[in-house]
């Protein structure tokens, strides 16, 4: 009877002191989990901020860039009438606004928009603005330069959504022209138009819900 009392302790003893190991190995197991989703959130972060910068300035640079020829020709020897002045300021309004945010720290854009820097949705928020306009816009773009003459496309509303559309008006472009010269920019001016109202949007909705 005493034998069977001290081999059930040992027994015991040994149970504890494997439960203990089991206990302090669950929680630096928890501690390396943590740590591990910590430096991938800050990775994850860093991927997002970097991406979002080179789309900005991109963006920025082609909207500049594609109110040269309105610029430069001010509305007299383009295929139609056109507000050239009215462009000219848009582009260049969007395109300064996505170099600008490019550019600037994160504190300063963080304050403007009343979040904290380490806020992901600083710069998440406005690239899926970006990233949702330049699609629809690829697309109109697409239907824009490809479509035939006899569709008697508006010329005005082409050019408000296609600010390069004179070139479809001058000349039949080639589909590698459409498809990767003309499309993607008409995609970055775009672009650039979704990050201005992404940012607005993004100060707006929190200085109404403060």
């Amino acid at each position: 009877m005493t034998i069977y009392r001290q081999s059930s302790v040992l027994a015991c003893r040994r149970t504890c002191s494997f439960g203990s190991g089991c206990c302090i190995w669950s929680a630096q197991s928890g501690v390396l989990k943590l740590g591990t989703a910590v430096r991938i959130r800050v990775m994850s972060g860093r991927a997002i901020r970097t991406t979002s910068r080179i789309a900005f300035f991109l963006c920025g640079l082609i909207s500049l860039f594609t109110g040269v020829p309105f610029l430069m020709l001010r509305g007299a020897e383009l295929p139609v009438q056109s507000e050239w002045v009215i462009f000219v300021a848009t582009l260049a309004l969007v395109g300064l606004f996505s170099l600008t945010v490019a550019v600037l720290p994160r504190s300063w854009i963080a304050k403007a928009c009343k979040k904290d820097w380490d806020d992901e949705q600083l710069f998440l928020a406005p690239l899926k603005w970006l990233g949702g306009f330049a699609a629809i816009s690829y697309l109109l773009a697409l239907v824009a330069y490809l479509a035939p003459h006899r569709w008697a496309l508006d010329p005005q509303l082409m050019l408000s959504l296609c600010p390069l559309y004179f070139v479809k008006l001058t000349f039949d472009p080639s589909l590698v022209t459409t498809f990767f010269l003309l499309a993607p920019m008409n995609a970055a001016v775009y672009g650039s138009l979704g990050l201005t109202l992404g940012y607005a949007w993004l100060a707006f909705r929190k200085r109404t819900s403060s």
